[in-house]
């Protein structure tokens, strides 16, 4: 199952398909994985992507038979034990993908020549996607995190090993408070192919850059690396080996203060707009100048969800027994000010109590 949603990746899954595209989307409990109402609902909502083919005119049978065996595959591949809140099936001739969302989303299936990929915008818009590069004098490893975790990442060449015949461990005898292994011109030549690769992985996916550390591993690479001289630099050794979980411990203060920084930022920027009548809150009103493209920011609490009905003017909350309802609207507005460029920033529940959860700076 698909997790890391990259600016290529995204790209590729809005590219148009013959149609039918289908999505499935179903909400998912991460804390009772084992749970049989997951599996069910999930079945059902396959079961009725298939009733929509064969009843859709513009379906060839055997389209229709091809699209089927594709969400079958998909079904297949769907481990409930390791889903988090949320999941999406995707399936068009001659492909499907599975994709875990640490974000809900509204029970959906719709056919048409895209995969409907906001809710996956929204998911990790919300979870603030880092790198963390941990350093040593033989070894370098990249970390994935995201909102509550780090997992190691296998690719751009990483995890980096310095090659054993290069590597003398009598140079690790300590000259003055400084590790001779950091002073060696092959252990900086090391460094810094770490440091190129880092940069090839941030080209392809930008996310914010933390490097781990002892004290002389960090002044080797603030003396010859680019991204990494750059990045957030994080007084901890012995992560280059993992696990995890020491890896996120150790990352984890920096990030809730970095966290409490922005939030207090954002606020201060809305109530600047405020005064300069570049203010907006409410669905409806938020809504429209999304779709204006007006926003400059636009502030979300972290599980704001509001269902909505359109009266064709104007949306409306909506009430129990309402038909026509969009129970994904903030996934909506999220991903229409992406698309226009808007920054998007989520900040913790109840920090937007007077805006009922979502705000904006408008542009004008």
């Amino acid at each position: 199952m698909e997790h890391d949603l990259s600016p290529a990746t995204l790209a590729e899954l809005r590219r148009p398909r013959p149609y039918p595209a289908v999505s499935v989307l179903t909400p998912t409990n991460r804390r009772d994985p084992l749970s049989a109402e997951d599996a069910v609902r999930l079945r059902n909502l396959v079961a009725e992507a298939k009733r929509r083919l064969e009843a859709d005119p513009a379906v060839t049978r055997d389209r229709r038979i091809e699209v089927s065996k594709e969400l079958d595959r998909a079904l297949a591949e769907v481990d409930l034990t390791h889903c988090e809140d949320g999941l999406a099936i995707f399936a068009a001739p001659g492909e499907h993908q599975v994709w875990t969302l640490r974000r809900s989303v509204p029970e959906r299936v719709v056919l048409s020549d895209t995969f409907l990929t906001r809710n996956l915008v929204s998911a990790h818009a919300a979870e603030r996607r880092f790198w963390v590069l941990s350093v040593s004098a033989d070894r370098v490893t990249l970390w994935s995190g995201g909102v509550d975790r780090v997992v190691e990442e296998r690719r751009g060449g990483f995890p980096m090993t310095r090659p054993p015949e290069n590597f003398d461990p009598e140079r690790e005898e300590r000259i003055g408070d400084q590790p001779s292994a950091f002073r060696d011109e092959s252990t900086r030549r090391f460094l810094k192919e770490a440091d190129a690769a880092m940069e090839a992985v941030l080209r392809r996916d930008p996310r914010p850059l933390y490097v781990t550390g002892e004290p002389a591993a960090l002044s080797a690479v603030s003396e010859v690396g680019t991204v990494t001289k750059d990045a957030v630099h994080v007084q901890h050794g012995g992560l280059a080996h993992g696990p995890h979980e020491a890896v996120w411990q150790a990352i984890r203060p920096v990030l809730e203060e970095e966290a409490r920084q922005s939030t207090e930022q954002v606020l201060k920027e809305l109530e600047a707009a405020r005064g300069r009548k570049e203010y907006a809150a409410g669905v409806d009103e938020l809504w429209q100048s999304a779709r204006e493209g007006r926003v400059r920011l636009l502030a979300v609490e972290e599980n704001y969800q509001v269902s909505v009905r359109d009266t064709g003017e104007h949306l409306v909350i909506a009430a129990n027994g309402d038909l026509d309802v969009r129970h994904d609207i903030v996934d909506e507005i999220v991903e229409q000010c992406l698309e226009t460029g808007a920054e998007v920033r989520f900040v913790p529940d109840g920090t937007l109590k007077e805006a009922q959860g979502m705000a904006a700076v408008l542009r004008y």
